[in-house]
């Protein structure tokens, strides 16, 4: 294995309470911390514990967004990541032209694996891993908890809803991370300062040959309705009476 590309997204911290815009067209960002999708975060550390166990092995940190999301990928590199492309464009990029640009990159970067978080946190489409794989035509393994490497292959444990399922795919492959996979490292400061001096390429989506078109659109958007007051109950005779007047029960 000689290199690994790592797919990351720009995302409003997950700290952050998200504020729906007056006219309901979108969230408020402006003046909001971003910070690198906490899914696409383990992937990232789980590629530099690859790096870390195989040796020799090149992490390449992707991303596409506007200018300042080379914050995120600086973040990238100081967590040890060795080259940043940054694929800048304003316009709201779907899953599937995400799809179509981290193909256009590794079809020129030629990784034996690709990872990528199974879902960003601001749309939840967890659909960008599995359209990659199936445009690259290469095998793809998701919702990952445990990766282990035997040469040209990668043994991976999957969470389903039966519980867990190990598989093993052929690289090159597209796998995409779960929570439980991992814990990211800690950034330090010296980290920061030597990122600063890593490589970090920008290009556009024209030079990869690919077009933002929009397939989707964002009727409306509602905040998520208040928490209803609680009620208090003597006994369980009468926690059954509230709850059957409710139709709960």
């Amino acid at each position: 294995m000689q290199k690994i590309m790592v797919c990351i997204k720009r995302v409003v911290d997950y700290n952050v309470r998200v504020r729906v815009k007056p006219d309901g067209s979108g969230v408020m960002l402006d003046g909001v911390k971003m910070s690198v999708n906490p899914f696409d975060e383990i992937a990232l550390e789980e590629a530099l514990r690859i790096k870390e166990r195989v040796g020799g092995v090149e992490v390449l940190a992707v991303s596409i967004g506007v200018a300042d999301t080379q914050q995120q990928l600086r973040t990238a590199l100081a967590m040890g990541a060795d080259r940043a492309l940054l694929v800048q464009s304003d316009a709201a990029v779907e899953p599937l032209t995400a799809a179509q640009t981290f193909l256009a990159v590794a079809q020129k970067e030629q990784p034996d694996l690709v990872f990528l978080g199974k879902q960003a946190i601001d749309d939840d489409a967890n659909q960008t891993g599995q359209m990659l794989a199936a445009m690259w035509d290469r095998p793809q393994a998701t919702y990952a908890s445990k990766v282990q490497i035997e040469g040209a292959k990668a043994q991976v444990t999957r969470e389903v809803d039966a519980g867990l399922e190990t598989i093993e795919v052929d690289l090159p492959a597209v796998i995409t991370v779960d929570l439980r996979l991992n814990e990211p490292r800690y950034v330090k400061l010296p980290d920061i300062m030597k990122a600063k001096k890593k490589p970090l390429d920008v290009t556009t989506l024209d030079a990869l040959g690919v077009s933002a078109g929009q397939l989707i659109k964002i009727v409306k958007t509602d905040p998520p309705p208040l928490r209803q007051k609680g009620v208090m109950v003597k006994d369980v005779a009468e926690l059954f009476a509230v709850l059957k007047k409710k139709g709960l029960l």
